[in-house]
């Protein structure tokens, strides 16, 4: 089944162009280290979910690049095309002369409704090269005014169009310290409207994206592409190929649909997070060995203590003891509860790989039966050069600390009434703003409860 891209903005469209490049380098790769019979079905079932094939036999990604301004989507276009392994097709985007200015009511009572018919054609004429569509996935920033405000227009209108079609929005969290005086406005405003009409919100936080680049890639001056990169290279490992645990035999069909059915059992619960390891510049790989047992514990540790990395965790956080019936309240300091988890295995000797450590019912909420909260997929394929690499995709308190805090810095600004007729002015009232706060707060209490 094939995924339509939808890049939104400046970020999103940069991002995007990163993940089809990612994915393009990871195919193109004769790393494989597994079978030509693997590699050869890996590249196929790659190739149906993110690009069509054209007579040029340069793979076309299947993607809507939507921006209020020129200027990024048609450097976007002329990198793909001067790769020459793969390329944005010459119709499907849609630009403007103006911007958003970084108001979120612009883009969404302004730009969206005003342009709302040109950008939804695009969507569906690339809905309808899809022999099977699987989904949707966007990609978009919270703090800008086009990422945010109209792409959360546009999720509102996917969801109109298409109300069977998996909905994925990839979210991108602002720096704590921030570059846009309002982005704790849009923030907010963004989260609520897509937690209504999206399946699941997938979240990258910038500041963790930012250390990982420094940490572990080493890199001393950090480029927006170099964040982009990370980011890419984490979103490839979850949606390249793989065998889920009863699929049989073939590539899994679906992965959104098998993505919501593994991780969003309920709907007040669509917040995932996203762990990779292991993650190092390319020139240490030929230097470095790992073990799946390292990669499993690093991997499980990171999980119940909320590192973002393998560097730093904190070894001392211990999941409750089974059968204590204490108050979620009183649990041990920074436990992170999940609600569900999918690990994803790629490279040598997968099958072999003991996850018992994940199907610990401590680990999870009490509601759910650990058998139900905890999935695997799998492929004896490498991914991106990496012999061994392992990811976590998690609905758990991942997200609880940022989340609050946004919401909190928001609040702030609202009850003196700043910046407020910025927004007002294109129609987005006070009332608007209280409804966002009321679903925010509702999804903190259900985490901070599980």
């Amino acid at each position: 089944m094939s995924i339509v891209t939808v890049q939104l903005g400046q970020c999103g469209n940069q991002i995007g162009h990163e993940v089809f490049s990612a994915l393009c380098s990871d195919i193109r790769g004769t790393h494989g280290l597994c079978s030509k019979k693997e590699n050869q079905s890996y590249q196929d079932s790659c190739k149906e979910r993110f690009f069509c094939e054209e007579e040029s036999a340069v793979p076309v990604a299947r993607a809507v690049l939507v921006d209020m301004e020129p200027k990024v989507i048609s450097q976007t276009l002329s990198m793909a095309a001067s790769s020459g392994h793969w390329k944005y097709s010459s119709h499907s985007h849609f630009c403007q002369k103006q911007g958003s200015g970084n108001n979120w009511a612009n883009g969404y009572s302004v730009h969206g409704p005003r342009h709302k018919e040109a950008i939804m054609n695009l969507v569906q004429k690339e809905a309808e090269r899809c022999d099977r569509l699987g989904g949707f996935f966007t990609i978009m920033s919270m703090a800008g005014g086009t990422g945010s405000g109209l792409g959360a227009f546009v999720t509102q209108c996917l969801r109109d169009a298409f109300p069977t079609s998996f909905i994925l929005n990839h979210v991108i969290w602002p720096y704590g310290t921030g570059e846009v005086i309002v982005q704790n406005y849009n923030s907010v405003l963004t989260l609520s409207h897509l937690y209504h009409s999206s399946d699941a919100l997938l979240v990258h936080e910038n500041d963790v994206i930012h250390k990982i680049c420094a940490q572990l890639m080493n890199i001393k001056q950090i480029s927006f592409r170099d964040v982009n990169q990370v980011i890419a290279h984490q979103l490839g490992s979850v949606f390249q190929p793989t065998h889920s645990a009863g699929g049989g035999s073939g590539y899994s069909r679906n992965p959104l649909g098998d993505l919501m059915e593994a991780l969003v059992p309920h709907p007040e619960f669509r917040m995932l997070g996203l762990r990779n390891i292991p993650q190092m510049p390319e020139h240490s790989l030929p230097y470095s060995t790992f073990s799946w047992p390292g990669l499993i514990k690093h991997l499980r540790q990171m999980l119940i203590a909320n590192a973002q990395m393998e560097e730093g965790i904190d070894w001392q956080v211990r999941p409750p003891h089974p059968g204590s019936s204490i108050p979620s309240t009183n649990k041990p300091l920074h436990f992170n509860t999940s609600i569900a988890n999918l690990v994803i295995l790629r490279g040598k000797d997968v099958h072999g790989v003991d996850l018992g450590s994940f199907q610990d019912p401590s680990l999870y909420t009490s509601w759910l039966n650990p058998q139900d909260a905890f999935n695997t997929w799998k492929t004896p394929r490498a991914f991106n050069k990496y012999e061994k690499s392992a990811s976590l995709v998690s609905n758990s308190q991942f997200l609880l600390k940022p989340l609050d805090s946004i919401v909190g810095k928001a609040w702030n600004m609202f009850a003196s009434k700043a910046y407020l007729h910025q927004y007002t002015k294109f129609g987005i009232q006070e009332e608007d703003f209280l409804d966002c706060f009321t679903t925010l707060e509702q999804v903190i209490s259900s985490y901070t409860n599980l």
